[in-house]
């Protein structure tokens, strides 16, 4: 189809200008605006691209080959590389941020998080959000809403699920936000309460034919034993590169990049814009996947996750893992595999080791616990959240 258009001709001038019709136009949600049973379709999507992929696994230190050699990805069972989890759950996030939590003052934590199927190249990869709760606590405070989100591939298959708490404000008298359209159908929300994982059955037959030379010797599933700590060396100093990493998750909100916005805002979020939490996740976690997962074959998910403190430019980052559990794998997996817990810990401008010499055993007690213990929270704590991994034995 071709169409003949005229030549554009100027038509602003200086005499005509009226500002009797402006529109500030709002995304995100005021308190009362959460609905127990509301679900959002989060806009836009997301295709996975190769180049996209191998980016993010190297831009976040990722060592686990499974996400960055595609001839391992296949000897390992895969029918290419998938995306690393850090990345889908980063996407998936930044995708509903429009709707779910543009507004917001905190996210107050990670729950029931699991990744049920890999991401592979060409995938798209939509979300959508549940609203299952909401508690006010008076006009003059913020409430806490719950939801769950959903990131589903173009088959309709859900590939993560997971729950989060937020700090929302009421709208009191600020501009209303962008309500859902009138009269839009319900869609179904397929969450699993009883998770299922897809992963292809070749996974299985190639335990055998994998290079054990491109993969830490100390890392398979019988050199994890519970109670055991490893402190992760490295630290990881973030720039104002977190910025345009924002950007390319699609993360919506202002806190993150705009910093007029993160001037204008009192108490401990004032200054300069604050690292996106996922962000923060995605380094603790490539910081110790040398130690940690290079020979896990799937990040089955996690759970009680708290960014405990914010993280700036110029801030570094560093991670500790204690194991909480290892049992053997379920399902078909078992003979093969571990599931390891992890209790994940994340600090900030001190190093791992100096971390635990002066914190001890405090490090790992739960910052939201620390009140009722009588103990004091740690400023040098930033992060912290439970993972579960799938780690192949060496035998």
């Amino acid at each position: 189809m071709n169409i003949n258009i005229p030549a554009q001709q100027p038509l602003a001038d200086n005499d005509n200008i009226s500002l009797s019709d402006v529109h500030r136009p709002q995304y995100g949600r005021y308190l009362e605006e959460y609905v127990p049973g509301q679900i959002f379709v989060h806009p836009r999507g997301y295709t996975f691209s190769r180049a996209a992929m191998d980016v993010f696994a190297r831009t976040f230190m990722q060592c686990n080959p499974l996400y960055i050699n595609s001839e391992f990805a296949k000897t390992t069972g895969f029918p290419s590389t998938p995306a690393s989890p850090q990345m889908v759950f980063n996407i998936v996030l930044s995708l509903g941020v429009q709707n779910d939590s543009e507004k917001v003052i905190a996210n107050l934590g990670y729950y029931n998080a699991r990744f049920l199927r890999p991401v592979y190249e060409g995938d798209t990869v939509t979300a959508m959000t549940l609203v299952t709760d909401r508690k006010e606590r008076g006009k003059d405070k913020p409430g806490i809403v719950t939801i769950r989100t959903l990131g589903l591939n173009q088959r309709k298959q859900v590939v993560l699920q997971y729950e989060r708490k937020l700090m929302v404000a009421y709208q009191g008298d600020r501009l209303p936000t962008t309500p859902i359209p009138p009269n839009q159908a319900s869609p179904q929300f397929p969450w699993q309460e009883t998770p299922t994982l897809s992963l292809p059955s070749s996974t299985l037959d190639c335990v055998n034919t994998r290079s054990s030379a491109l993969t830490g010797w100390n890392t398979y599933g019988e050199h994890f034993k519970e109670g055991q700590i490893i402190i992760h060396n490295n630290g990881r100093s973030i720039t104002d590169e977190h910025l345009a990493l924002t950007y390319l998750t699609g993360n919506t909100h202002p806190l993150h990049f705009d910093a007029v916005y993160s001037q204008g805002l009192s108490g401990q979020m004032s200054g300069k814009p604050i690292v996106y939490g996922g962000l923060v996740f995605a380094w603790l976690d490539g910081l110790a996947s040398r130690d940690l997962s290079e020979n896990a074959i799937w990040e089955l998910g996690f759970t009680e996750g708290y960014h405990t403190q914010p993280a700036v430019s110029g801030d570094t980052v560093s991670a500790i893992s204690r194991v909480l559990a290892k049992v053997d794998a379920p399902g078909e997996l078992a003979a093969l595999y571990d599931m390891v817990t992890i209790q994940f810990i994340g600090v900030k401008n001190i190093t791992a080791n100096q971390a635990l010499d002066k914190h001890g055993a405090s490090l790992f007690i739960k910052e939201n616990d620390k009140k009722a213990l009588g103990q004091a929270k740690i400023p040098d704590k930033i992060f912290e959240i439970e993972r579960q991994l799938l780690i192949r034995r060496q035998a």
